[in-house]
Order: structure tokens, then C-alpha cells, then sequence
């Protein structure tokens, strides 16, 4: 089995973007950084974060993309 880990913590996600943390849980809670929860902790899957970055869009909770 591959080692590598699928996802990141909201830290290691904040470090990969350039950000701070605290500004990762204010993205996370607009719902522009996708975000996993298993138990208590909230988990960034690093596909969803290469999509997000390659798109230069972030999708925002409720957006129709139907329009």
C-alpha cells in the first residue's frame, strides 16, 4: 500500500497555500477550501486542493454550477 498521505491538515494546507492557519479556518468555513471531517478533526484532500489551485476559483457552499 502507498504511503503517502491523501490529505493534509488544515495547517499543512495553510503552509502549502501561503496562508495562515487562522485564515485557512475562515476559508474552510466560507467553504472555499474543501474539507473533510473524521471525528473531530478537519482533513484538506490534497486532490481537491490541486483542483482548487488549478482552477484559481474557489467554489463557495451553495454555488449552483448550473448557471
Amino acid at each position: 500500500m502507498d504511503t503517502e498521505k491523501l490529505t493534509l491538515t488544515v495547517a499543512e494546507a495553510a503552509r502549502c497555500l501561503g496562508i495562515g492557519r487562522n485564515s485557512a479556518y475562515e476559508a474552510i468555513a466560507k467553504g472555499e477550501i474543501p474539507v473533510v471531517k473524521i471525528g473531530k478533526r478537519l482533513l484538506v484532500p490534497k486532490a481537491a486542493l490541486e483542483i482548487l489551485l488549478a482552477a484559481g476559483q474557489p467554489k463557495k457552499k451553495g454555488d449552483n454550477e448550473s448557471r
